[in-house]
Order: C-alpha cells, then sequence, then structure tokens
C-alpha cells in the first residue's frame, strides 16, 4: 500500500509517528501547503525509514492532488486536512482512482428559515450523494474515521452487535480534564474545526421524525467520565456520529454531546456576537494597503497552535460512546471509550493527547484494509465494517479501549 497522506499538521505529524513502527504499508507521501512543515513531519522520524517523503501540495487544488496521487502511485490519500479540504481531496482520489480516508465530513449549511429546528445540508450530504459512483468504480471512501467521528462510531456497531438486543439511545460523550499553563484560551484541536462544529446547529436524530436541529449548547448533561476525569457537563453539538450511526444501526435516538465548560462556550459565544466566527472574508485595511481575509482565520492565526501545547498541558481526554437498550430482556446501559493521559503520549510519541488519540484511528483502518480484513467499496462509514477486529488492532497498538456498565 503507498498512502498520500494530505495535511502536516499535528494530527497529520502524529499518523507518521504511529505509522512508521508498523510494516502494513510500503510507503507514505506527506504533503502540505507548507512544504517545510511536511518536511519537518518526515524528519522528525530520523533517517532509518525511507519509506516517508515529503513534498508541497494544495489541497484546494483538485487537479494538482489528483495529479501527485497517480505520479506517486498512491492507492489511497489520507485526508489529515481541516473540513474546508474535503470535497476537493475526495474529488481527487476518485478522479485518481484512489481509495479515500478522512476524519472529518464535507461541511453542513443551516437551514436558511429555520437553522435550529430543521436541517439545511448536513455533514456529509455531499460525499454521500457520490455513494454510488465510488461503488460503480469499486473504491472505498471510508469517511469520518478520527475518534470523533471514528472510533465511537466502531463502539457503536460493537454495542449494536454484541451488547444489545435493542438500541434506545447512542449517545457520544466527550470531556477531559486537561488543563493547558499558560493560557487562558487555547484549544486543543483546531480551532476552525471547533468553531465550526460548536456554533453550528446541533443535530439529533430520532427514529419517528429523522434528524432535526437545536439551538447550539443546548441539553446540558453532567457525564461522569472514566480513569479519575470525572463529572464534565456536556452540551449538544454539531457532530457527524448523529449522521453517520443511523444509516447503519437501528437506534430510537443518537445524539452528541461534549465537554466545554462555561468558559469556553462563554468565548465561543463572544466569538460569535462580534462576527470573528465568520468565513466570509472581510477587507482590512494594513500597512501594506488592504488585504482581505476571514475573521475566522484571523482567530486561527493569533492562537497556539495544538500541535504545540503538549508539553504544556496536563491531564487526559476521553472519547466515548454511552448506549441504552435492552439485553436478554432486562436494560442496559454501558460507556465504551478510549481515554489518553497526556503525559503518556508525550513521553511515548512527543504528540498531545487530543492529535494522537485523533491519528491513531485512520493507521488502525488503514492497516485494516491493507491486509483486507475490512473491503467493501462505495462511501461507507466506519459502522458499515466488523468492529471487533479494529478494536482488537487498537489494543494491539498499545492502546487499549474500556467498557463500563452504567
Amino acid at each position: 500500500m503507498r498512502v498520500l497522506l494530505v495535511g502536516a499538521g499535528g494530527v497529520g505529524t502524529a499518523i507518521t509517528r504511529i505509522a512508521a513502527r508498523r510494516s502494513f504499508f510500503d510507503h507514505m507521501v506527506v504533503a502540505d501547503y507548507d512544504l517545510a512543515r511536511a518536511e519537518a513531519a518526515v524528519a522528525a522520524l530520523g533517517d532509518g525509514d525511507a519509506r516517508f517523503s515529503a513534498c508541497r501540495t494544495d489541497a484546494s487544488d483538485e487537479a494538482a492532488v489528483a495529479a501527485l496521487l497517480k505520479e506517486q502511485r498512491c492507492d489511497v490519500l489520507l485526508n489529515a486536512t481541516d473540513p474546508r479540504f474535503v470535497l476537493p481531496l475526495f474529488h481527487a482520489a476518485a478522479a485518481a482512482g484512489a481509495h479515500y480516508l478522512d476524519m472529518a465530513m464535507s461541511l453542513s449549511r443551516p437551514h436558511p428559515e429555520r437553522p435550529y429546528e430543521q436541517c439545511g445540508v448536513k455533514l456529509g450530504d455531499a460525499q454521500f450523494a457520490q455513494a454510488e459512483e465510488w461503488e460503480k468504480a469499486g473504491r472505498l471512501a471510508l469517511v469520518g474515521m478520527g475518534v470523533e467521528p471514528g472510533l465511537s462510531d466502531v463502539f457503536a456497531r460493537y454495542a449494536a452487535d454484541e451488547l444489545f438486543d435493542e438500541i434506545e439511545e447512542i449517545g457520544i460523550r466527550d470531556g477531559a480534564n486537561l488543563a493547558v499553563e499558560g493560557y487562558d484560551f487555547a484549544p486543543s484541536f483546531n480551532i476552525w474545526t471547533t468553531i465550526e462544529e460548536c456554533l453550528n446547529p446541533p443535530v439529533v436524530y430520532e427514529a419517528d421524525r429523522g434528524w432535526f436541529t437545536t439551538e447550539p449548547f443546548s441539553e446540558p448533561e453532567v457525564f461522569d467520565f472514566p480513569e479519575g476525569i470525572g463529572p464534565v457537563e456536556c452540551v449538544n453539538v454539531e457532530h457527524e456520529e448523529v449522521l453517520l450511526v443511523p444509516r447503519w444501526i437501528d437506534a430510537k435516538r443518537v445524539t452528541f454531546k461534549y465537554g466545554l465548560g462555561e468558559d469556553f462556550i462563554g468565548k465561543l459565544r463572544t466569538l460569535h456576537a462580534l462576527g470573528l466566527d465568520s468565513t466570509a472574508p472581510v477587507t482590512v485595511a494594513t500597512s501594506l494597503g488592504p488585504a482581505e481575509v476571514s475573521p475566522r482565520d484571523i482567530v486561527a492565526a493569533v492562537l497556539p497552535d495544538p500541535a504545540t501545547l503538549g508539553d504544556r498541558m496536563t491531564g487526559k481526554t476521553c472519547a466515548g460512546t454511552w448506549v441504552k437498550g435492552v439485553k436478554d430482556g432486562a436494560p442496559r446501559e454501558v460507556y465504551l471509550y478510549h481515554v489518553v493521559d497526556n503525559e503518556w503520549s508525550m513521553r511515548e510519541y512527543d504528540c498531545q493527547a487530543v492529535v494522537w488519540q485523533t491519528a491513531i484511528n485512520p493507521v488502525v483502518a488503514l492497516e485494516l484494509l491493507a491486509d483486507g480484513t475490512w473491503s467493501r467499496s462505495g462511501v461507507l462509514g466506519p459502522e458499515a465494517f466488523a468492529p471487533r477486529p479494529f478494536l482488537d488492532l487498537l489494543t494491539a497498538y498499545g492502546s487499549p479501549w474500556g467498557l463500563r456498565e452504567q
């Protein structure tokens, strides 16, 4: 297997460090708009692994990426960029006859009249619209294969297959006790993506009414996270799992709630009130003359790069799937989860916990595809595949998961 990894930021760099310890692929081309960043990711692996090389590419240039895939004879494109670039990379892989993996899906657009009641364009709609073409071509687009979405969806499939006869609700619950020394506001993940998912109308699924939306940060609940993290207030946030899970799993309700905290929510609300979450370019007067820039990109530029925060971070992050239903005629609730301690991920991989936890899952998926354990065509989420091989291999990578009866 030859892999084109597009994006050498925090998650992309973590992918290279995880993949370097595995033997399932022949070569990984690390491509980024900033060539120096791609070269740094490869150089950090040392001189002993010739399976990695670096190059420059523009993720928004579909034709250029397709040409790069063909030139490098890559079997699969792994997208480690932010969601703005999902569609050009998705289309580039199709044009080049390559398989495709991403960790976030094509962007949504709120309903123009009733944004907090009805869905407009949903996350992933543009990709699922091409499912028939991918299936006819015999190629796989595995979408939403990070940690959330990704591992959380694998947990949902595992629960449906092995733990329940009937499912009342599948709820993704994400929380952490991470702290960043020296910063009042330093998101541990890409701020562009964080703003997008937190300020968009959250989507909820119910079997009797389908997908619908609510107000941002709605339905707060306190969820007790494992391994010392403890109780964290979680709120509704837009996320891919709600759009993926019901396509393959029979559940009466599907939700996603994120532990953000009052201070974080307050800062996001302020960004929104000031229009600083907007992606529409505005003209800014500078000493060199007028410049066009989006307010959200300004916010991203002034905040620290999440990939550089690891040595200032302490604590753990938890991604997991809470499931409520019936097994053998009796009610049951479980929480399937994956916890990463920042001290461990920094010591073992020199990567902060949140980006490392995201990065390990597409690498595991690539290995399952390389050895034929996972093999299908079309546009598919993680729920479409057998979960046990993934969970077993995740443990073999040295990152075990847990199950707690509620």
